[in-house]
């Protein structure tokens, strides 16, 4: 077992072709949760702001691939990916896991700033989490961040994504933003918005 707790195959970290970012859905992010955080806000936000978990009556299955436009497939149809990055892990040859990061591209209205890139997708597949490659996907990432340039990674989750929220607190990420009303359509959700400083 490795000295940060994970014990898991070889596993291999590169940065491939954007161009082949449609395998990216080879990979699930599909995802069963059972609880998500709820949000006290006390006397009008002014008694500050409170997430807690809450069980719900029956899991349920987030599949983020499912809303239209959202696809890997579907993503060169809607942004200029020419400046984002694409790491995959394989394991024998097997993909098992990417991260995708926007970068520079006037489209993603998540970019608040020159010098920030955002992670817009990570996955891992579903018999090879909970063993660390998240964890090397997202230090590729910042890696890859840093040689362009970037002071700040920002990643958008969702209260129904306890284990993604954790995950980047792990990795030294801090809530920096919390958007009740971001998603008109699915007003059940929260939008987190963490950040982490690279520099």
């Amino acid at each position: 077992m490795r000295k940060d707790g994970y014990d898991f195959p070889q596993v291999d970290i590169k940065e491939e072709s954007i161009a082949t970012i449609a395998e990216q859905a080879n990979v699930s992010i599909a995802f069963q949760y059972d609880r998500l955080l709820e949000l006290d806000i006390a006397k009008s936000g002014f008694g500050g702001l409170l997430l807690t978990e809450k069980l719900l009556a029956a899991p349920e299955i987030k599949e983020y691939d499912a809303s239209e436009g959202d696809a890997p497939k579907d993503w060169s149809k809607r942004f200029d990916l020419k400046s984002w990055g694409f790491m995959v892990a394989r394991s024998e040859g097997l993909r098992v896991g990417g991260a995708v990061i926007a970068y520079d591209c006037a489209e993603v209205n998540m970019i608040d700033r020159p010098g920030q890139a955002v992670l817009w997708d990570l996955r891992v597949a579903e018999d090879f989490r909970q063993q660390g490659i998240g964890a090397l996907l997202f230090a590729a990432v910042e890696k890859w961040a840093l040689e362009r340039g970037c002071d700040q990674l920002k990643i958008e989750t969702q209260n129904n994504n306890i284990a993604a929220c954790k995950f980047y607190q792990r990795q030294g990420c801090e809530l920096g933003a919390i958007n009740r009303f971001a998603y008109p359509k699915r007003p059940d959700e929260i939008q987190l918005l963490w950040f982490k400083q690279l520099c």
